[in-house]
């Protein structure tokens, strides 16, 4: 059933809510915020994913209970996505050497 959820699509009210903003603020967002890239369909409604979502969730905590400014969590989610990316490559590079010590 988790697997269900990898799928499953939220139209713009339906995210609003589920995130706890107007549809106008996740619009603003949008045009913000790279991160939030919602899928569009042929008459160009807007689709939201769980992933979409979850980076929703995030620039909402950093806006309103950090209180941080739309270029500081434009920073902070950048620096996360560095960090992100950094810690694979960690973990990568620590695999091949357990199989080079092998």
């Amino acid at each position: 059933m988790e697997d269900l959820q990898e799928f499953k699509r939220y139209k713009i009210g339906q995210a609003a809510k589920e995130i706890g903003v107007k549809t106008y603020v996740l619009r603003f967002w949008e045009g913000e915020f790279d991160e939030i890239d919602p899928i569009r369909t042929d008459s160009g409604q807007r689709l939201y994913t769980e992933d979409h979502l979850e980076i929703i969730r995030e620039i909402k905590r950093l806006l309103y209970d950090e209180g941080l400014t739309i270029d500081g969590a434009k920073k902070k989610l950048q620096s996360r996505e560095h960090s992100d990316i950094l810690t694979e490559v960690r973990d990568e590079l620590l695999a091949i050497k357990r199989l080079l010590n092998s």
